[in-house]
């Protein structure tokens, strides 16, 4: 077990030497400027037309979901790009010979290598939507609701997506693995759409196509299923905001999501176990 933790030291202190953390944390304190920016403007602008506090109220937790929506977009990007080269590149520069040649299992080299990205993830996902809420509640008095369940549906999505793109690397040039696992959620961001317009205008093959696609990639499931649990219950009940519950991911897709994951990272233990290096 030693290994795993090693190896878990070695991967997130190689990502901050990389400024890829660094980075990913620039980036998103740019975004919650500019959040903050426009939330200021947007508040002062409801003061001076006296617009009434429960019209000002939904607003405002409309643009809280936008904010988290774009929080969310960063994460994926972010679990995407930090890892999608950790293994394939490395099997390319014959990095990882010198590495399976110690007295470290494959498994532990895969685990840690997991690990470590999952603790660099789980900071930069806590960092960011706390900012966004935390500039929502001081500036507007509005917070998420349900956010530590919204919280962890979102880091779901992050190792789902982060296990399989270890699980691809492995097989996968750098490049093809970014264009299989982003084109993957892409898969899944369309399929939701489709099942959400194919809910609102009671359509049910549209809807079955929706869960289709959610089955090959669950990831945008995870992020449908937070959006229901953080927007207001008004924007809820009448289904006209971009981040409609009409059709709600259930329980048992939580539930495969969390199977996929770990099929995923199991799936990359037994592949980088039987590829010849």
């Amino acid at each position: 077990m030693t290994g795993i933790w090693i190896i878990a030291r070695i991967t997130f202190q190689e990502a901050v030497r990389k400024k890829l953390l660094g980075m990913a944390l620039a980036a998103g304190a740019a975004f919650l400027i500019l959040f903050a920016t426009a939330v200021h403007f947007q508040a002062a602008g409801f003061q001076e037309r006296h617009v009434p506090l429960f019209l000002q109220r939904q607003i405002f937790s409309a643009m809280q979901m936008v904010g988290m929506y774009a929080i969310n977009f960063l994460i994926v990007a972010m679990t995407v790009l930090t890892s999608v080269d950790t293994i394939s590149g490395e099997i390319a520069s014959g990095t990882v010979q010198a590495i399976a040649m110690k007295p470290i299992d494959r498994w532990q080299l895969m685990t840690g290598k997991w690990l470590g990205f999952c603790g660099m993830l789980t900071a930069y996902a806590l960092v960011m939507i706390a900012g966004v809420n935390l500039v929502s509640a001081g500036m507007l008095g509005t917070s998420a609701r349900h956010l530590p369940v919204a919280f962890a549906l979102m880091w779901m999505e992050s190792m789902l997506l982060l296990s399989t793109t270890l699980c691809l690397s492995v097989s996968f040039s750098t490049l093809t693995t970014g264009v299989l696992v982003l084109g993957l959620h892409g898969l899944a961001f369309l399929g939701g759409w489709i099942e959400q317009a194919g809910s609102l205008t009671d359509t049910p093959k549209a809807v079955l196509a929706g869960v289709a696609a959610s089955l090959v990639m669950p990831s945008e499931a995870l992020w449908r299923r937070a959006a229901f649990e953080m927007q207001s219950p008004l924007a809820t009940a009448i289904n006209v905001s971009p981040f409609s519950g009409a059709s709600v991911p259930s329980s048992s897709m939580i539930v495969y999501a969390a199977l996929y994951t770990c099929v995923a990272l199991g799936l990359a233990v037994h592949r980088l176990n039987a590829r010849d290096l």
